[in-house]
């Protein structure tokens, strides 16, 4: 009874605020539109390139993780560990906050103890920790094309997902997913 008295515009705008939540859930939930995730990444050090989509209809794509372990391996000792799925997803989601798709550079992924080590002994001033998250899977050094480090870095910082370093003189952001803290 109380529907036969409102107005046609007092109905149909419940019913289309209800289609439009219907829509925008559905798009938030993977249904429509972008299910994917996706990284580019070029590795200064091997000049190799990689993009892949990590993660597809709401999970890890195994395939695409072994190709990212393989390619964030230990450039030195050719050591391959499992990359953290979380740190992907960290720095997915750093360069979407700043509205980017660029391709990020890597300086550094996994470090075998080895080739920690080695950095270690070669500069005790560099910063290289004894009980690194690099040798973890769980850092990466990079630029991302197109952005100035100092705002990566804010991007990473403001996400507070980890472990964020600035190494302005080197140009190059560290990110982790170790406990939140900056240097």
């Amino acid at each position: 009874m109380y529907a036969a008295k409102m107005k046609p515009k007092t109905i149909l705008l419940p019913i289309l605020l209800g289609l439009a939540f219907t829509s925008f859930a559905t798009i938030s939930q993977g249904k429509i539109g972008a299910d994917q995730r996706s990284l580019s990444f070029h590795h200064t050090h091997t000049n190799e390139r990689l993009e892949v989509v990590y993660w597809e209809d709401g999970e890890y794509v195994d395939s695409a993780l072994d190709d990212i372990n393989r390619f964030l391996s230990d450039f030195r000792t050719g050591d391959v560990a499992d990359i953290d799925p979380s740190l992907l997803d960290l720095i997915y989601d750093v360069r979407a906050s700043l509205g980017s798709e660029g391709t990020y550079q890597i300086i550094s992924a996994y470090r075998s103890p080895k080739t920690n080590e080695m950095l270690r002994s070669q500069s005790a001033s560099s910063g290289v920790a004894k009980k690194s998250q690099h040798i973890l899977g769980k850092a990466i050094d990079v630029r991302l094309e197109g952005v100035p480090t100092a705002t990566l870095r804010d991007a990473a910082i403001r996400l507070q997902r980890g472990g964020v370093g600035y190494y302005e003189a080197s140009d190059f952001v560290h990110m982790d997913t170790g406990r939140v803290r900056r240097w």
